[in-house]
């Protein structure tokens, strides 16, 4: 079990389905950083009451392994010019789901119907795109990644977890574009990106 607070553990305690976590992050406002750049532990979030996705995915896989779950994250790699994005992970009846943070239209939940973790990653390739001009940007995901192999202090640090943020970001991911094909992606459609551009929360990003 992770290390809590008891106020954490029983507002954790009530998020026994990958639904209700889910639901619980979209209750949370966007984390803008509006006072710079942070990689917040779970504890940090539920007292600060915002996130952005990797904040989230930390809060969702604490969350999971709260219940008796593998505490397990998954990264997604774009190309430049666009912002990885981390997701948590969970398995239901052999096939995969993922929890999800953004403030957008897209990138959002996924149901476990994904018989592998290629499956579910691809599951975002097209949505994945930059609203400038409809550039589509992912090119690899990672390998579960999981969050007990930082211990168990992280969830309930003061200090940013950079040290975290770093590792994932540098962890290997598997390519999803072959290279030969990288001519034949297609840019998004202008109605694609018009619905992409919608926000769930006011800010910046």
């Amino acid at each position: 079990m992770p290390p809590l607070a008891f106020a954490d553990i029983r507002i954790l305690s009530c998020l026994n389905t990958p639904k209700k976590i889910q639901d619980f992050l979209d209750s949370l406002p966007i984390n803008l950083e509006k006072r710079g750049e942070t990689c917040m532990s779970p504890s940090r979030v539920l007292r600060e009451k915002r996130a952005h996705c990797i904040e989230g995915a930390m809060l969702a896989a604490t969350a999971l392994w709260l219940q008796g779950e593998k505490p397990l994250i998954m990264s997604l790699k774009v190309s430049r010019g666009d912002y990885d994005h981390v997701v948590a992970l969970y398995k239901k009846n052999g096939h995969w789901g993922a929890i999800s943070k953004t403030n957008h239209s897209v990138l959002r939940f996924r149901d476990p119907v994904y018989r592998t973790l290629r499956e579910l990653a691809l599951s975002y390739f097209h949505e994945y795109f930059l609203i400038s001009n409809g550039k589509k940007t992912m090119r690899g995901y990672s390998r579960p990644i999981n969050m007990k192999r930082f211990g168990r202090n992280w969830v309930m640090a003061e200090d940013d977890l950079w040290d975290i943020g770093n590792a994932i970001f540098n962890s290997p991911h598997i390519k999803v574009v072959p290279k030969k094909n990288e001519k034949h992606i297609r840019t998004a459609h202008p109605l694609e990106r018009r619905a992409a551009s919608l926000k769930e929360w006011r800010g910046n990003k």
